[in-house]
């Protein structure tokens, strides 16, 4: 059976959904999930910018559905998400490299979803340090020894190197899921990752 490649970026709430999800079904299945922090920003940048452009003149109609799916799709899953935050968009490098950091040591899945939580339920700027510091704390990290290592040069090059990964293997946006070669984007086509590991088991 391949490992479920799971590459994010915290600032999506679709990737919170799918954070959440793919986690049971990984357990349930006996698949591994193999995270892959990455900045979403740039992938926008240099293979999807439309994006920008779809923030700036948005299609009132199917950003009021788009509202709508992610309230039920956050009720189905059960979890909360304010949409928008007050500081969205945002920049979530320090979160995103102390999930590199986090890897090696089996906490990033409790840190992510600490980070997730911080930033999608309870409204906080996870640009901040002071920020980091309550996601650290309510994961259980170091605080302190977590910002200074993601100051490194090897994790920002780590992230960079995900990010260049991705674009290079297809990806445009986050959630984006691999299975081998077999590319999945977004919460709403897990159930096709489950499929296909059907498949394989």
């Amino acid at each position: 059976m391949p490992d479920i490649e799971f590459f994010f970026d915290i600032s999506s709430p679709w990737t919170y959904l799918a954070f959440t999800n793919v986690q049971p079904l990984a357990a349930e299945l006996g698949a591994t999930i193999r995270w892959k922090p990455f900045m979403v920003g740039g992938v926008f940048n240099t293979v999807n910018p439309t994006v920008y452009e779809s923030r700036r003149t948005p299609v009132l109609a199917k950003q009021a559905y788009l509202g709508k799916s992610l309230a039920d799709w956050a009720r189905w899953t059960g979890v909360q998400i304010k949409f928008p935050p007050s500081a969205f968009p945002v920049n979530s490098v320090k979160l995103m490299r102390g999930c590199l950091v986090l890897g090696a040591t089996g906490q990033l899945p409790a840190f992510a979803k600490a980070g997730f939580e911080a930033y999608w339920t309870d409204d906080l700027d996870i640009s901040q340090d002071s920020v980091v510091r309550e996601v650290c704390t309510r994961a259980g990290v170091d605080a302190d020894a977590l910002l200074a290592a993601i100051g490194a040069q090897e994790i920002k090059d780590a992230l960079r190197a995900n990010t260049e990964e991705l674009i290079a293997r297809g990806g445009f946006g986050t959630p984006t899921i691999f299975l081998g070669d077999d590319m999945y984007f977004g919460n709403d086509h897990l159930p096709l990752v489950r499929a296909a590991l059907e498949r394989a088991r």
